[in-house]
């Protein structure tokens, strides 16, 4: 049996269209690709939730910008790329990320949904490979329990439930929603 031989990051993002769904729910991780469970409904649910209060913060802000799915290049030789839901970017030039398959600029901010029992597992993996990597803060957001784990380099995990409030703290300062506001079905699909 042959073994294959590990992929760079550029690699991956050539061949994985070649994929099923395109690639478009891969990772690389140690130069080998990883297939995940395509996001459930609780996923996209949060997820739009999440992008419509980002996108008033930024526009408030007049800086900073989200991306979704962009493939964050964590380490060379062997290559690992991850792709969160939302990395946010405060500084440099706007939307410098956004058209990218992968970058080596490390976010402001990393937003992790926990939907699926495959991105659930090594979580913790993950949030410290974000971390190490010069990411400012991870949140994790699990829509089973309706609860987001905040993550910082040298600081305790927080846990916030539904009645409370996020806070963007020193990462998007300013920024806020009501937990609660992210597991919520828009009215649209609820007739």
């Amino acid at each position: 049996m042959t073994e294959r031989p590990l992929l760079t990051a550029e690699q991956f993002v050539e061949w994985k269209h070649e994929l099923p769904d395109g690639g478009q729910w891969c990772e690389l991780h140690a130069g080998e690709v990883v297939s995940l469970s395509p996001p459930d409904l609780a996923h996209g649910t949060t997820v739009l939730n999440l992008s419509k209060a980002l996108a008033e913060y930024f526009e408030r802000a007049e800086t900073g910008y989200a991306c979704f799915e962009l493939g964050l290049l964590l380490a060379r030789d062997p290559d690992t790329v991850r792709s969160p839901a939302v990395s946010c970017f405060s500084g440099g030039r706007r939307f410098a990320e956004t058209d990218k398959l992968f970058t080596e600029t490390a976010p402001s901010l990393v937003v992790e949904v926990a939907s699926t029992s495959d991105r659930q597992r090594n979580m913790s993996t993950r949030v410290s490979q974000y971390l190490k990597w010069g990411v400012g803060a991870v949140w994790v957001i699990e829509p089973e329990h309706k609860q987001v784990h905040i993550h910082g380099l040298g600081t305790a995990r927080r846990i916030l439930a539904s009645h409370h409030s996020l806070e963007g703290g020193p990462m998007l300062s300013g920024f806020s929603i009501r937990v609660q506001e992210l597991f919520a079905e828009p009215k649209w699909w609820t007739g």
